[in-house]
C-alpha cells in the first residue's frame, strides 16, 4: 500500500505531534512523581528544615532518619504494621480460596442452584448493605474488636468473582472432558487443570484483594479499639489530627516535626504495595480482559 493510499490513522505522526505527546507525557509524569518526591523528602528532612520551608521539603539538604527512628521506637506503628500485614495475608488467602471455589462452581453448566446463587451474588453488588446494618450484623455475630471483622464481611468481592468465573468459562471444555475421562473429580479438575491455567487471573484478583485489605481503614474505625488499629487507620489519625507520633500517644514533645512523622508513616504504608505491584503488573491485561470479555 502506497503512502498516499494509507488511511489517516496509519500515517506516521508528524514531529510536532510527537513533541506534543512527549510534553504531555512528561507533564503527567511530573504530576505523579513530584508529590511522591515531596513526601519522601519531607520524611527525611530535619525539623528545622521543615519549619523553614513551611512544612514541605522538595529536596533535603541534610537527610536524616530521625522520623523513622521515632516511629519504630514508639511501637505503635510497628504493631499497626504487623496487624495490617497479618490481615492482608490471611484475608487475601481466605478471599482467594472462597472466590475460586464459588467462581468455579458458578462457571460449570448444570450446577444445581447455580443461577439463583449467581443472581443473589449480583444482587449484593447492585444493592450493598448500609453502614448501620453491617455494624449490627458484626455486633450480633460477636466480631466487634476482632480482626475477623476486617475479613469476614468483605470475604468475597463480586467483581473479582465475576472475573474469575469468566476466566474459568474460557478454559476449553475439552480439558474438562479429558480430566473426567481420566477419573478426576471436581476438586481434582480444579486443582490440577483449572488453577494451573489461571495464574494470570489469580495474580490479578489476589493483588486486588491484597490492596483492598492493606488500604482498608473504615471498618477498623467502626469495629476495632485503638490498640488494635491497622496501619492505615493509624496513618489517618496522625494526618487528620495534625500531631506528631509521640504527641498523639503520650502527650510528650516529639523530636521531629509532625509533618515529618506523618510523611514517614505514609512512606511506610505505601512502600509494601509499590514493591509487590511490579512483579504482578504483567498479568493485569491478560487476567482482567480475559475474564471481562468472557463474562
Amino acid at each position: 500500500m502506497s503512502a498516499s493510499a494509507r488511511p489517516g490513522w496509519m500515517e506516521k505522526p508528524r514531529p510536532l505531534t510527537q513533541a506534543a505527546k512527549a510534553l504531555a507525557l512528561a507533564a503527567v509524569v511530573l504530576l505523579v512523581c513530584v508529590p511522591f518526591l515531596v513526601i519522601v523528602s519531607t520524611s527525611l528532612a530535619s525539623t528545622q528544615e521543615v519549619v523553614d520551608n513551611g512544612g514541605w521539603v522538595l529536596w533535603p539538604s541534610e537527610p536524616t532518619l530521625d522520623a523513622y527512628r521515632d516511629i519504630f521506637d514508639g511501637g505503635i506503628v510497628t504493631h499497626a504494621l504487623s496487624v495490617s500485614a497479618g490481615v492482608t495475608i490471611v484475608g487475601t488467602l481466605l478471599s482467594l480460596a472462597c472466590t475460586v471455589t464459588l467462581a468455579y462452581a458458578l462457571s460449570r453448566p448444570g450446577v444445581f442452584g447455580g443461577k439463583p446463587v449467581l443472581l443473589l451474588v449480583l444482587f449484593t453488588f447492585l444493592f450493598p448493605p448500609g453502614m448501620i446494618p453491617s455494624f449490627l450484623l458484626v455486633k450480633e455475630l460477636g466480631l466487634l474488636d476482632s480482626y475477623a471483622s476486617l475479613v469476614l464481611p468483605v470475604l468475597v468481592n463480586v467483581f473479582n468473582l465475576v472475573v474469575l468465573r469468566g476466566f474459568f468459562q474460557s478454559v476449553p471444555e475439552e480439558l474438562y472432558e479429558a480430566a473426567r475421562l481420566d477419573g478426576a473429580g471436581d476438586w481434582r479438575v480444579l486443582v490440577s487443570v483449572v488453577l494451573p491455567l489461571s495464574k494470570a487471573a489469580l495474580a490479578v484478583v489476589g493483588l486486588f484483594y491484597a490492596v483492598a485489605y492493606w488500604n482498608s481503614w473504615f471498618y477498623a474505625s467502626l469495629y476495632l479499639e485503638s490498640d488494635h488499629w491497622p496501619l492505615q487507620q493509624v496513618l489517618r489519625t496522625y494526618v487528620v489530627s495534625g500531631a506528631g507520633l509521640t504527641d498523639a500517644t503520650t502527650g510528650e514533645a516529639t523530636v521531629t516535626a509532625p509533618q515529618t512523622v506523618q510523611m514517614a508513616v505514609l512512606v511506610i504504608a505505601t512502600v509494601p504495595i509499590l514493591l509487590v505491584y511490579p512483579f504482578l503488573q504483567k498479568y493485569f491485561t491478560k487476567g482482567v480482559l480475559t475474564g471481562a470479555i468472557k463474562s
